[in-house]
């Protein structure tokens, strides 16, 4: 066997850990530490895995002492700048999760980094590694332009899932850290520029640092006509009636994700329901000679289903393959920078009030 791909795991919450999971279950990589500022954290994770990693509470220590090939970073987006850095520094490929920073111009400069040290930058999509948000996207190509595209998740987040979330908004709002993923699915639909954002906020807590919201919407418009939208609040507040709308409208029709379970009372937060589809509803604009519906909707059932870990699963395949078989990752870093940009122009277009044109 060829020498394994020796990786150190920063973070070990819900996307660390299974991003560890990943690397223990594929024979390629190597774990040689993990790093996390919680002791107890570190502990459980390592002991899911077997026992027997090093554990690390500082990354730079851990970085120098384990000299790995590969950094994954799972960490709050507050830290992914510096980490990202710092491990092209040492010579490593990167694996990083979404958003890829918390500004466009860290985003700007990880990429920059990345291209000019010749080493693999994977950001953390998980949706363009999902069978049906596959299909979905394929669907909605085939309906005309333009289209309009309708999504949300909203999170009615109490307990733990408030905690995370709070400790996310430190440095990041909703519409940032969720956004990153469904207008990059919009980029993918339309294959066409975005060209004007704009977006509104609401402080809905006061558990909130000053300024933070915990709600918020951004409208984007493409260059071919096509318009979005994607809202995202998390907090005890929020309501699970429609937090969950995939939906997609073109001339010909629309397209939409129909998730009986993603959609169910109480599924919100769950954050393994978040990627799920199991149907997509394809409904015809086409009429008949009466004038009305000339074709009945079609339903496609979504068996490839993997949960959340076989996601991950596949995202670590992937970044595998593209430091082994050194596959030009170029239009993947880009599409990042993309959409971080989109989320960011909703963030500046709350807090000026104004339009903002890209």
């Amino acid at each position: 066997m060829a020498k394994r791909i020796r990786v150190l795991c920063v973070g070990a919450g819900h996307m660390g850990r299974s991003h560890a999971v990943a690397y223990h279950q594929i024979p390629e990589f190597e774990i040689v530490g993990l790093v996390t500022r919680s002791p107890e954290s570190r502990a459980k994770l390592n002991a899911e895995l077997g026992g027997g990693y090093a554990e690390y509470g500082s990354f730079d220590e851990a970085l120098k002492d384990t000299k790995p090939d590969a950094v994954s970073i799972s960490t709050y987006p507050d830290t992914h700048a510096e980490y990202a850095m710092k491990a092209f520094d040492a010579g490593c490929h990167v694996f990083i999760e979404k958003p890829l920073a918390e500004t466009v111009v860290q985003a700007e400069a990880i990429v920059a980094k990345a291209k000019a040290a010749g080493l693999k930058l994977a950001i953390g999509y998980i949706l363009r590694h999902h069978p049906s948000w596959i299909r979905f996207i394929e669907v909605a190509r085939t309906l005309g332009k333009p289209l309009v595209m309708r999504m949300n998740l909203n999170q009615q987040s109490s307990g733990s899932e408030w905690k995370t979330h709070k400790a996310l908004m430190n440095s990041i709002s909703p519409v940032v850290d969720c956004g990153v993923h469904y207008v990059d699915v919009m980029c993918q639909m339309t294959g066409a520029k975005p060209v004007r954002v704009s977006g509104i906020g609401a402080r809905l807590s006061e558990e909130l640092n000053p300024g933070m919201v915990n709600y918020g919407q951004l409208q984007v418009t493409f260059s071919d006509g096509s318009v979005g939208w994607y809202e995202a609040g998390w907090g005890p507040m929020m309501s699970e009636v429609a937090f969950f709308v995939k939906d997609v409208v073109g001339p010909k029709g629309c397209v939409s994700i129909v998730a009986a379970k993603a959609s169910s009372e109480g599924q919100s937060a769950n954050v393994d329901a978040h990627s799920q589809a199991q149907t997509l509803r394809l409904h015809h604009s086409e009429l008949g000679p009466d004038g009305r519906l000339a074709r009945p909707d079609e339903i496609m059932n979504l068996d490839d289903e993997p949960d959340h870990d076989g996601l991950c699963l596949r995202e670590q395949q992937f970044f595998l393959n593209a430091i082994l078989e050194d596959v030009d990752l170029t239009s993947h870093m880009d599409d990042a920078v993309s959409s971080m940009r989109i989320v960011a122009a909703a963030d500046e277009s709350f807090r000026t009030g104004k339009t903002i044109e890209l």
